[in-house]
């Protein structure tokens, strides 16, 4: 990508496996992919439906290390089962466990990937009615663990709340599909969904019912941090295409910039920014992330 094209969305297909190629890993990873999209239009007025929120966001835990602001990533604090959460009340939810865009965000405002305060706030004024837990879905690499084993039970926990809608926010790349296919598995149960992220060419490449993209940097789905009107006007675009989508595959991008220019889209796993000596520094980091996360799976 060149400064010219910076109004073209990342090619997150292309940038990590080049990304990885690059580390030294071999046989990239090959993302999901289907022709065929489930879509199930809302049975009721939005106002009348029960909506639940599904993140891929890990609750904070004290003893893990670092999670906060600027914190490098932690497989330490992975999560690998499903979790659920009461909706009345607030939950410190951080992303440092994923990759994320830490050059160009700060991970200090979780109302960028975590909008349960503003669907509390839009349920109050009548919007829908939100559903009493929200749910957590682990970002398993492995695609046949996420569908066979992770999304049957937020599914389940999702019908027993008498779930109508969800809204789902992405947060890295592998996020992006986890989510995918966690819309896809809703909506062929009967459940409306539509899915927050940016980016795009992961999510139409596994192909969902309804998708809002803002193009901002990984870990802003739901939103530029430390401004509310982003964040508004973000949950409220993602509503109005859940009520008026009427088939399988409707993208809708936000006009939202992140900023002027679009340079930012040029440092995001970008080999041919990165010197060598760096590129092997970061390939031991990310095989000492692979031993943390396989002891916390042990």
């Amino acid at each position: 990508m060149t400064l010219a094209d910076d109004d073209a969305p990342i090619a997150y297909l292309q940038r990590t496996r080049d990304w990885y190629l690059a580390l030294g890993y071999g046989n990239p990873y090959r993302y999901a992919h289907f022709q065929e999209v489930p879509f199930h239009p809302l049975r009721k007025p939005l106002a009348d439906c029960v909506v639940t929120l599904v993140t891929t966001a890990a609750p904070y835990q004290p003893d893990k290390g670092p999670q906060g602001p600027g914190a490098a990533y932690n497989a330490a604090a992975k999560f690998f089962e499903p979790y659920t959460g009461d909706t009345a009340t607030d939950h410190d939810l951080r992303i440092s466990h994923v990759a994320i865009d830490r050059v160009h965000t700060s991970m200090e405002d979780a109302n960028a990937w975590f909008p349960l305060p503003l669907l509390r706030r839009r349920a109050a004024e009548g919007r829908f009615v939100l559903a009493p837990r929200f749910h957590g879905a682990p970002t398993n690499r492995s695609q046949r663990h996420t569908m066979d084993v992770d999304i049957p039970q937020i599914l389940q926990r999702c019908q027993e709340d008498r779930v109508d809608a969800a809204v789902l926010v992405a947060n890295c790349p592998v996020c992006h599909q986890t989510l995918s296919l966690a819309a896809r598995a809703l909506e062929a149960a009967g459940i409306a969904t539509v899915l927050l992220g940016c980016a795009r060419d992961i999510v139409e490449h596994v192909g969902v019912p309804r998708f809002l993209f803002s193009d901002f940097p990984l870990g802003n789905a739901a939103g530029k941090p430390h401004d509310p009107v982003s964040q508004q006007d973000t949950l409220d675009m993602a509503l109005r295409l859940l009520e008026a989508a009427s088939h399988p595959r409707t993208t809708v991008q936000s006009p939202q910039r992140w900023s002027a220019s679009g340079a930012w889209k040029l440092d995001y796993c970008n080999a041919e920014r990165v010197a060598p000596a760096e590129l092997a520094r970061l390939r031991a980091e990310f095989d000492a992330a692979k031993e943390d996360a396989k002891a916390v799976r042990g």
